[in-house]
């Protein structure tokens, strides 16, 4: 008896909540983006806003405690000429791999956009993709082995006989080293090679969206292919370009595994932040840190935003 007369109770308040929701379209719309919106400003947004808040604090010398007082001493530190060279390198390196990937990447998107068929079309995306599903650290590793001294590029060079080039280029200061595998000039070919398929996505993407009767009526106004490229491919993809240069920029300065494996003393912003709160025990400090890429980001999302590369992702 209890049961038959639950069911009806059950319907009923199943039927008043989708009559509330039917009649109350706002509600909906609340409630499924509620999770979404609490996990972005109570975890994302919050463990920013404790980065922050930290990054005010100080590291006792004595004590080795974090003194929880406001204070800029960790900013004024940043100054210091050590770790301005460390973000003017990570900054250099992010704006030399954003650069090249630009360069690699953009005949192939536009090849994938204007002539490949159908399936070659699916081939390459399948083959810009493929070193993706692979293990990012793997992957680093396998070229430390690929640019060491006994790796295939330094035996390629001895065989053909150049190899008075590649010592020639490792002894270049600031991007040479004893070996590409320990070198600036590594650690830029790796990141280029990780970070090059989040740049011709945007690109090609981009690139499908310029309509061939531009491209036609500008070969009908006279203008040579180099002209037309200039004036409509080149501002019309421009978009795809600084989209892509998002993930590239963004990700090369952040990254502290490259610099890790391939580099050499010379510390990069994620290998010092690791350094401050891992070694040193220095949280405030590696808080302040943290807070230079994130600056150089909002900044550089600002400008990409008047360039309208957010209607190329």
């Amino acid at each position: 008896m209890t049961t038959l007369t639950s069911a009806p109770q059950t319907r009923s308040l199943l039927s008043r909540i989708s009559t509330a929701l039917y009649t109350r379209p706002w509600l909906l719309t609340v409630l499924r983006i509620l999770l979404p919106v609490l996990y972005m400003v109570v975890i994302y947004l919050g463990s920013l806003l404790a980065l922050m808040i930290n990054s005010f604090y100080q590291l006792d010398d004595f004590s080795g405690k974090i003194v929880r007082e406001f204070s800029l001493k960790n900013y004024l530190a940043l100054l210091q000429p050590a770790n301005l060279s460390i973000i003017l390198r990570t900054v250099s390196m992010a704006a030399a791999v954003t650069v090249m990937c630009a360069l690699l990447a953009f005949p192939l998107a536009y090849y994938m956009a204007r002539y490949a068929s159908p399936r070659a079309k699916g081939w390459l995306y399948l083959a810009v993709l493929l070193p993706l599903w692979s293990s990012y650290i793997v992957r680093v590793y396998a070229w430390k082995l690929i640019l060491a001294r006994e790796g295939i590029v330094a035996w390629a060079a001895n065989q053909l006989g150049v190899m008075w080039l590649l010592d020639g280029v490792l002894a270049t200061p600031v991007i040479g080293g004893p070996s590409l595998s320990v070198s600036m000039l590594g650690m830029f070919i790796a990141f280029v090679y990780v970070w090059l398929p989040y740049m011709v996505l945007p690109i090609q993407a981009a690139l499908e969206k310029v309509p061939r009767s531009y491209l036609e009526a500008s070969s009908d106004l006279g203008a040579r292919p180099g002209a037309t490229f200039r004036n409509v491919i080149l501002p019309l993809s421009f978009p795809g370009v600084v989209a892509g240069s998002i993930f590239t920029f963004s990700l090369t300065l952040g990254d502290f595994i490259v610099p890790q494996v391939l580099g050499n003393s010379a510390f990069f912003i994620g290998q010092a932040v690791l350094a401050y709160q891992g070694t040193a025990g220095n949280l405030p400090l590696a808080a302040a840190m943290t807070v230079v890429p994130m600056t150089i980001m909002v900044l550089y999302l600002l400008g990409a935003r008047k360039l309208g590369a957010f209607e190329a992702l």
